[in-house]
């Protein structure tokens, strides 16, 4: 009979002292036992107090450094929104337009072409915003003013005052088909007018009243500061005049600032042919660095770089999607500028201006970028 080994299979020590065994090598060590349960819980308990006392930590940390951030955002918005303003914009506001209109240009160069489409992809324009087409325009009464050019007082078209020319408008009754509007567009010319401030109205009708002159700028940016004095002189071409310049068409995409865009099919003349044909007098032997251009009666005015205005895809444009542009595109002649948003693109010019001074601008005045560049 074999006699166990006192050695083999020994039982666990049960009073948590560690077991002595011997290795292969005869060695002697400790072999640690699990603790009991009560001591796992207790470990347990120790370790969840300690993560909880350090996250504890850390959230105070935390709400210090947003409260902080929240109070220093905060100083400086307070900062910026009581900077003098400019334009209806704090003036840290407007610097900031101004340079992203530098970094753009750095960027882009503005000769760059705007891409064109197929035909099949072009639809009608959609009309958004009449400023300056409230009433409708008699097209036999139509010149365009262009002022600062170096044609002499001898041109047949020559006026010494082309602030006296008289438009004629009509009283429009039933409104032309022009397509969907986001602004809802006014059932008849008479309505749907979002006039500037009572006294700003009164203030031009005291004007009219001392001068003779119709009312100007009567919408809400109010008159522009750099509308024509009376008196002044330059040319009143006709559309026979304008038409006479080699027709241009193009497939482009119309984008408005609101977030909206649409190809169209333009048709006209190249501004270029207009600015070769009549070229910007020189001022101290340079050309002056601006164009400005406005509706007839004042309402609505946009002002450009003359190189934009240069560009070979800025058109004068009297066709849309095949057909004469109707009053409310803009008849008889508005600007397609591809490079720009839409609210730069002024319909129904009555006068371009060349000027060294930097023109106003009717979105501007009432807070946006002058630029205008995509």
């Amino acid at each position: 009979m074999v006699t166990p080994d006192p050695e083999q299979k020994k039982p666990p020590m049960l009073d948590g002292s560690p077991e002595v065994q011997k290795t292969e090598r005869g060695a002697i060590e400790d072999v640690p036992v699990a603790a009991s349960s009560s001591d796992s819980a207790e470990f347990a308990s120790d370790a969840n107090a300690a993560v909880l006392a350090d996250s504890r930590r850390h959230t105070r940390r935390s709400f210090a450094m947003a409260a902080i951030a929240a109070a220093a955002g905060y100083g400086l918005y307070n900062w910026l929104d009581h900077l003098p303003s400019e334009e209806m914009q704090p003036l840290g506001y407007r610097k900031a337009f101004q340079t992203n209109a530098a970094i753009s240009r750095a960027i882009f160069d503005d000769r760059a072409l705007a891409p064109t489409y197929a035909l099949s992809k072009a639809e009608n324009l959609r009309v958004n915003g009449v400023y300056g087409l409230k009433k409708m325009l008699a097209p036999a009464s139509y010149r365009l003013q262009l002022v600062g050019s170096d044609a002499s007082t001898s041109h047949p078209r020559y006026s010494r005052d082309v602030t006296s020319w008289e438009y004629v408008y009509v009283d429009e009754k039933a409104m032309e088909d022009q397509g969907h509007d986001t602004k809802t567009p006014p059932p008849s010319a008479s309505t749907s007018e979002k006039m500037a401030p009572a006294s700003m109205v009164e203030e031009e009708r005291q004007k009219e009243n001392r001068s003779g002159r119709m009312p100007r700028g009567t919408e809400e940016a109010g008159e522009s500061d750099s509308t024509l004095a009376k008196g002044t002189p330059g040319l009143l071409l006709t559309m026979e005049d304008i038409v006479s310049f080699p027709r241009h068409e193009l497939v482009t995409q119309f984008k408005c600032i609101e977030g909206w865009s649409q190809i169209v099919h333009w048709a006209g003349i190249r501004m270029a042919d207009l600015l070769d044909a009549y070229p910007p007098a020189r001022v101290d032997g340079k050309e002056p660095k601006y164009v400005y251009m406005e509706t007839p009666d004042g309402d609505y005015y946009t002002g450009y770089d003359l190189e934009v205005c240069r560009h070979p895809q800025t058109l004068l444009v009297t066709e849309m999607m095949g057909q004469p542009l109707t009053q409310y595109h803009g008849a008889p002649l508005r600007l397609h500028m591809p490079t720009k948003y839409g609210y730069k693109q002024i319909k129904r010019i009555g006068l371009i201006s060349y000027t060294n001074s930097r023109p106003d601008d009717y979105w501007t005045k009432l807070g946006y970028d002058w630029y205008a560049g995509l």
